[in-house]
């Protein structure tokens, strides 16, 4: 079949019906926000130009687009949202309202949202890609926050080491080493705790293993509770229930994230492109370990494991490359989020930090990247800033008082269990998760999948 000239629709957008279809699907779309904004917050220039924005990037099949011969097109989408995450910081303020919900979030929680999407693709590794159940992710967050907290802080004072650290003073004691070298560092060490607890525990499957996993994550946070005597010597690990704070924050050429410079490299800028940077590094990474040897490895794995291993996985050396990757990921995503608080304390690493998570990737879909950063994204957004709003619109609309945050746990459980009930494969799964969720796999007959 002659390819299509580069001038025809069918050479750029593909089949005309198909380009029809979207058309009216987003015409339908648009009119009911239209409508929801207009009703509830009113129609502003900001929102116009969203929505057009938005159309222009999503609604055309732009991964049809030719030029010279090469498939160009589907850079454009990816490209177009980096850039809007990019220059989310310049124009937030100037956004409108959500209906219901209220402002965007400011770039603070912006960074937040960022470090759990970074958590929440750690996470899908081992969950979305090997099938491992994991309910002790927590135990990683927790230690790449006490690794940077160690060696960037006071907290061992009988020692004065400084390295490359910007915005401390020479006569400042404890560790203060860059930021910059502790990210990786906080990885490799979370990495290297992933493999000494999965040796001995991914010998197990499914119930057996999360039971495992949920035990690691809840030693963990008891360890740095009552870190501050470990094991009755006297020396303190952890500072316990006080925590360690402040942590020294990143920097560069002089300018300490804290502080920031001037009016355009303010303090929650700085810190909010860095996360972006981790998280689009994090998510590079997965999308390259999925098409991978390895990557396959995990996904036979998770469809049939007795079949990958008849057919020559080596199935221990395989889920510990899983388990260490999560880890990496969740060591750096942890010593981030505790430069940015500039503390991390013991309660910040209970069990339901793990359940969060795991909820994100759940929601999201299981296997795929971007749906696990929207299911990450909304998430933690409902958590910071979300729940708050809607219980504001709720009492002045309605004069009422309630405390909508108090029933937070509460609303993600209704929200998974409808996702449950009628998508069970997430919003945005991938498509060979949604596959195995619709026809089943191994020996699961398709009557029990249907029924």
């Amino acid at each position: 079949m002659a390819r299509p000239r580069t001038g025809d629709v069918r050479g750029w957008f593909g089949d005309r019906s198909a380009l029809e279809n979207r058309l009216l699907v987003a015409l339908a779309v648009d009119a009911v926000v239209f409508v929801l904004v207009g009703v509830f917050s009113g129609v502003s220039a900001s929102f116009i130009l969203t929505l057009a924005v938005l159309n222009l990037l999503l609604v055309p099949p732009w991964s049809t687009l030719e030029v010279g011969g090469r498939r160009i097109g589907r850079l454009v989408q990816p490209v177009g949202l980096i850039t809007l995450a990019l220059t989310y910081p310049f124009y937030v303020g100037k956004e409108f309202q959500i209906p219901i919900f209220g402002a965007f979030p400011d770039v603070a929680t912006g960074v937040v949202m960022l470090v759990f999407i970074m958590m929440a693709i750690g996470l899908n590794i081992v969950v979305g890609y090997a099938g491992l159940l994991d309910l002790g992710y927590v135990a990683f967050y927790a230690i790449g926050a006490y690794t940077v907290a160690w060696f960037a802080s006071v907290q061992f004072a009988k020692h004065n080491v400084h390295f490359l650290s910007v915005g401390v003073g020479p006569g400042v004691p404890g560790f203060h080493i860059s930021i910059w070298l502790l990210l990786p560092a906080a990885g490799i060490i979370t990495a290297l705790a992933g493999v000494l607890i999965g040796l001995p525990t991914l010998r197990l499957r499914g119930d057996y293993l999360a039971i495992v996993t949920l035990g690691f994550g809840e030693i963990l946070p008891q360890i740095a509770r009552n870190g501050d005597s470990l094991f009755n010597t006297g020396f303190n690990l952890t500072n316990g229930p006080n925590g360690i704070t402040p942590i020294d924050a990143p920097g560069f050429f002089g300018v300490n994230y804290l502080v920031g410079s001037g009016t355009f490299w303010t303090s929650d800028r700085l810190f909010y492109w860095t996360a972006l940077a981790l998280v689009l590094i994090t998510a590079f990474c997965s999308w390259r370990l999925r098409d991978s040897r390895l990557g396959r490895a995990w996904i036979a794995i998770r469809e049939d494991e007795t079949a990958a291993a008849a057919m020559g996985v080596p199935l221990m050396r395989t889920k510990t490359w899983a388990y260490a990757t999560g880890a990496f990921f969740g060591g750096v995503a942890g010593a981030f989020y505790a430069s940015f608080k500039s503390a991390t304390f013991p309660g910040d690493f209970f069990f339901n930090i793990s359940v969060f998570i795991l909820c994100m990737v759940i929601l999201g879909g299981m296997g795929n990247i971007l749906g696990v950063v929207v299911g990450a994204a909304f998430l933690a957004y409902l958590d910071r800033e979300g729940l708050a709003n809607i219980g504001g619109w709720i009492n002045q609309h309605f004069h009422a008082n309630i405390d909508v945050p108090k029933y937070e746990f509460g609303i993600f459980g209704i929200i998974l269990l409808v996702v449950m009930l009628f998508r069970p494969e997430g919003l945005i799964p991938s498509s060979r998760r949604a596959a195995e969720f619709h026809e089943g796999v191994a020996d699961e007959p398709l009557y029990d999948v249907q029924h």
